[in-house]
């Protein structure tokens, strides 16, 4: 099993409701008599340790490559290494990119099972239990994912060794190039009533007075109704952190606390309301703690920017007539004007300004750079589902999603491109080739720094596994 599969089977700690039948016919994780079974550095891995990963890798119909009984543990074992690496770098995951990941997690779950009811009925635990549970595995995984593209950051091939790698591959080893879409996107916020927004400061200003009356500390009043999952078990505590990895807001509040006794003003930051406070700092960077609270968003504000959003697409489908354009959109020095495009309406409508600024068109991001090419199963997949029954040109009708923050948003998006499947060619898909070489070169680099960390850290295992054929070499000394 290669190194890029390692993330894919990171135990997440919950399993989907479709996952019930395989797992109540396997045995029980807790009910294993638990042992150390590996120890790399100062780090053990656990009988129960493999156990759930086993479990876990069987619902996500990975294969591993020789026996899952040493597989499995040695795995776990390169997890550790490129863990503790990152402690030692220092290598930072944000509290925004770690909540909005747990969002998505719990929304494809949702859509699984069919409502968020039903999903803490299945498992016995609130919402906020259920992120408090993914939140750990989901860290980890971010972290190694960091910490690889750390390593491998200043990795290049040129055309010439993509050229004479292409030339030199057997026709059936010519990679398939999935079906790949280009996606613009509108996305409008739904209004928090102001109602709502008062209510949740005045549970902040209630939270204030009891701490400073006395009454109780903050950390307990974290650990009972902050929102935030990760840092609420912690009572609020964020840990040592730098202030780019902070929204701008709460960060400008943090750093400039002094006094650990006192309790910030209310901060409104794109996850919601906080009050904060200082624990300590060290050098450029903070230990703070804090609870937040977020506003409900009604069901009703939720359909009203769904039916604007209609209204919207609409117009755009149909053709506007001049009336009803002079109504919706005028150009900059107020004339009316006669057309009315998907990407006049971002420009006018759309609350993203990432993709507003660049006329709905969504940007996927990976280690190799940045393109606008998605594969379906790459794409959010509240998008991925209205796009793939979408023809070029044609534009959705209006859906609810959470997007990268964490937050509900209504959109409406529109099919700009669809490449078919197909074998790659060298002149067509030459990116495609590219990173085809640089994930080979990439993979080598992996592979050579987990031999030499193996090398230098101190690693035991059980007498059971010396006879395993491992991946990599150096695990028994």
């Amino acid at each position: 099993m290669k190194i890029r599969n390692i993330l894919a089977v990171v135990a997440m700690g919950l399993v989907l409701p479709t996952q019930a039948k395989t797992l109540s016919d396997s045995t029980n994780v807790q009910s294993i008599v638990d042992e150390v079974i590996w120890v790399v550095g100062d780090e053990a891995i656990l009988k129960s340790d493999v156990e759930s990963m086993r479990l876990q890798a069987q619902q996500e119909g990975v294969r591993w490559n020789g026996d899952p009984d040493c597989a499995i543990p040695e795995q776990l074992a390169v997890q550790k290494l490129y863990l503790n690496q990152a402690a030692i770098d220092s290598i930072e995951v944000t509290e925004a990119d770690i909540a909005a990941g747990i969002e998505q997690q719990i929304e494809y779950m949702i859509s699984v099972i069919g409502s968020r009811e039903k999903l803490e009925e299945y498992h016995k635990k609130t919402m906020n239990q259920i992120r408090s549970t993914l939140r750990e595995s989901y860290r980890d995984r971010q972290m190694i994912q960091e910490m690889q593209r750390h390593l491998v950051k200043d990795i290049s091939v040129t055309p010439a060794e993509v050229r004479r790698y292409f030339n030199n591959l057997p026709q059936d080893s010519i990679p398939f190039v999935p079906t790949e879409v280009e996606v613009q996107i509108l996305t409008q916020t739904p209004r928090v009533e102001q109602e709502e927004i008062n209510r949740v400061k005045d549970e902040l200003r209630d939270y204030t007075d009891r701490v400073n009356k006395g009454e109780t500390s903050f950390q307990t009043l974290a650990r009972m109704y902050s929102e935030d999952p990760g840092t609420a078990r912690r009572g609020g505590e964020l840990g040592f952190t730098g202030r780019a990895t902070l929204d701008p807001a709460f960060a400008n509040v943090a750093f400039n606390l002094t006094d650990p006794k006192k309790v910030s003003k209310i901060v409104e930051s794109e996850f919601g309301f906080h009050i904060i406070q200082l624990i300590d700092k060290r050098g450029d960077k903070v230990n703070v703690r804090h609870i937040l609270r977020k506003p409900i968003v009604s069901q009703d504000a939720i359909d009203k920017s769904l039916a604007r959003l209609d209204t919207v697409a609409t117009a755009i489908r149909d053709g506007v007539p001049p009336e009803m354009i002079k109504s919706i959109y005028k150009d900059k020095e107020g004339r009316a004007i006669e057309t009315f495009t998907f990407e006049d309406a971002v420009t006018l409508f759309s609350d993203d300004k990432d993709t507003r600024n660049n006329k709905g068109l969504m940007a996927n991001v990976t280690q190799n750079g940045r393109t606008s090419r998605f594969q379906l199963q790459d794409l959010p997949p509240e998008v991925a589902r209205v796009v793939d029954n979408l023809k070029v040109g044609e534009i959705s009708a209006p859906f609810q999603m959470i997007n990268e923050r964490g937050k509900t948003v209504c959109a409406i998006a529109k099919l700009k491109s669809r490449t078919e499947g197909h074998k790659a060619t060298i002149t067509e898909d030459f990116q495609v080739m590219k990173d085809v070489v640089l994930n080979k070169r990439r993979e080598e680099v992996l592979h050579e720094w987990v031999v030499n960390k193996i090398k230098s850290t101190y690693v035991h295992v059980n007498d059971r596994y010396k006879d395993c054929q491992f991946e990599y070499q150096g695990w028994i000394k």
